[in-house]
């Protein structure tokens, strides 16, 4: 049996109760920034501000992609499929009258990343439509989705049917070992590279930087990168100068100023002199470190090396000089950077907005979304997820959720998934469980699905307010799209169900999770 019919394809809206199962019963980056800023991921529900010190430093940069302006029909068959829990496909859009075009179909699958099943159906479902035909972009969509639950072997599939069609490309696989990565599956990760030749794309040293980048984004792995590094003559490459970027930024996240530094002169005696994205990620690294008086030593020598700070020099240092409570030197580069001749950008002035944050002067912060109104470079969604984490790292809850929903009505200040995540994080652990529902109902309405991490985060404030039935009901929800449960939460859950006597209810889940878990999905 495959997994969409064991699971019925879509969420099942039901309510769990101690006695509903008998013991018997048979039952889980194409990112707005380029590849030097990794996307932020959602932290843990004990801490509302746990993503502050994260972000903080990933999320400004000057190569910001445009926002994009949400699909509507994209928008629509989102809600219509999470709503339609029992309807196959076919009678669900059967009324909903678009055309199938690569470009819907793929932002569909995007919106759908965190519903691997439902995307897998609706990818099936589109690849039927008279005329139409996958391209490059929906099949990475699909890939993306059902390399977070993990079902690698479809993965596979798809690229064998990529291969036929002619779409296969480096970033296919760069994208498929990134979710090998992610799943700790590490070895998988360096097959795919291997793997490449057999689908006939010979590695070049651009899809070596991919793979080293995807384990350098990785906290856990850039020692694998540094060892593969190390190796990497033994397929006939050489280091050009984004490889040792690649690798300084990998120990910059970790905050090695040694290894940071031990790249850096193996760089020079290869004769790679750093240029403006070298400086900024050795900038960075030490604003990381709090040794803000030698990163501003860095800009001061790229100067006298006639290397030009660019935006994001300014942007880096603005955002390490305002966390580090040194607000008047980040308003000094601010200046610096407005004399400098490049145009206004909305990361720069995003971090002016988050250094007044970390000195908690709302007042200033507002007046830089003001200018930033006035000169038409924003504000976007990012803006205000600063402010938001510094309004309630500040208890300021009423005045979060008064910018929360002043957002909508704003261009391109649509609430993104991370928004949703923090204001759902923030009542909860205001035991505000109401309102919780409010936001989360609000981003079903907008034909966005929650993660694991926003499903973690509601099921267990429902277990901690012994709203057990309701817990039951979002677990399954979780389950019903492919979401595996995270081992601590998993946990939590089951303690939380055993210690109110519904053990038959704990077995159920216990085999639907391993179901899950050990039974591949069947195209």
């Amino acid at each position: 049996m495959t997994l969409s019919r064991l699971f019925r394809k879509f969420p099942n809206f039901v309510q769990v109760s101690k006695s509903c199962y008998p013991i018997s019963s048979t039952l889980s980056a194409s990112s707005n920034f380029d590849h030097h800023h990794p996307n932020p991921t959602i932290q843990s529900i004990q801490n509302p501000s746990a993503s502050l010190k994260f972000n903080i430093f990933s999320l400004h940069t000057s190569r910001l992609k445009k926002p994009t302006t949400p699909n509507p029909d994209a928008e629509t068959i989102c809600k219509i499929l999470s709503t339609a829990p029992d309807s196959p496909l076919d009678v669900s859009l059967r009324n909903f009258p678009v055309e199938v075009s690569p470009e819907l179909v793929a932002d569909v699958l995007n919106k759908l990343s965190n519903a691997g099943i439902l995307a897998l159906s609706f990818f099936r479902w589109a690849e039927k439509q008279k005329g139409f035909k996958h391209s490059t972009e929906s099949f990475h969509a699909l890939i993306e989705a059902l390399g977070k639950i993990k079902q690698f072997k479809m993965i596979w599939n798809l690229v064998d049917d990529m291969k036929q069609l002619k779409l296969l490309n480096g970033d296919t696989f760069a994208l498929i070992a990134r979710r090998y990565v992610r799943a700790r599956i590490v070895n998988e990760a360096l097959k795919t590279f291997e793997r490449m030749e057999r689908y006939g794309l010979k590695p070049k040293i651009s899809d070596f930087n991919k793979l080293i980048d995807v384990l350098c984004k990785s906290k856990f792995h850039v020692e694998k990168a540094q060892e593969l590094f190390d190796k990497m003559r033994q397929w006939d490459l050489e280091p050009d100068l984004k490889t040792y970027t690649i690798l300084l930024e990998g120990w910059s996240q970790q905050q090695n100023l040694l290894k940071v530094n031990e790249v850096c002169r193996e760089m020079k005696d290869e004769g790679f002199e750093p240029d403006v994205v070298t400086y900024g990620i050795i900038i960075n690294a030490y604003c990381k470190g709090k040794r803000y008086d030698e990163a501003v030593g860095f800009y001061h020598e790229m100067q006298l090396k006639n290397v030009s700070p660019s935006p994001h020099i300014y942007c880096t240092l603005i955002i390490g000089l305002g966390n580090g409570n040194r607000l008047d030197e980040a308003l000094e580069f601010f200046e610096k950077s407005k004399a400098s001749g490049f145009p206004p950008e909305t990361p720069t002035y995003n971090a002016v907005v988050g250094a007044y944050c970390w000195a908690m002067r709302m007042d200033d912060a507002y007046r830089i979304v003001g200018e930033m109104k006035e000169l038409g470079i924003g504000p976007n969604s990012r803006t205000y997820d600063i402010i938001l984490v510094h309004l309630i790292k500040g208890g300021r809850t009423k005045e979060a959720y008064s910018v929360f929903k002043r957002m909508s009505s704003e261009m391109g200040c649509e609430p993104s998934a991370n928004t949703y995540a923090i204001m759902v994080r923030m009542f909860c652990n205001e035991n505000q469980l109401d309102m919780a529902m409010v936001v989360w109902d609000g981003m079903k309405d907008k034909g966005m699905l929650p993660g694991i991490h926003m499903f973690s985060t509601l099921i267990i404030t429902l277990c901690r307010e012994n709203k057990l039935d309701e817990a039951c009901k979002y677990f399954q929800q979780m389950l019903d799209v492919g979401i595996r449960p995270t081992a601590n939460m998993f946990s939590a859950f089951k303690s939380a169900l055993m210690d109110a006597g519904m053990e038959n209810t704990v077995k159920h889940f216990a085999l639907k999770v391993d179901k899950l878990r050990n039974t591949p999905l069947i195209a």
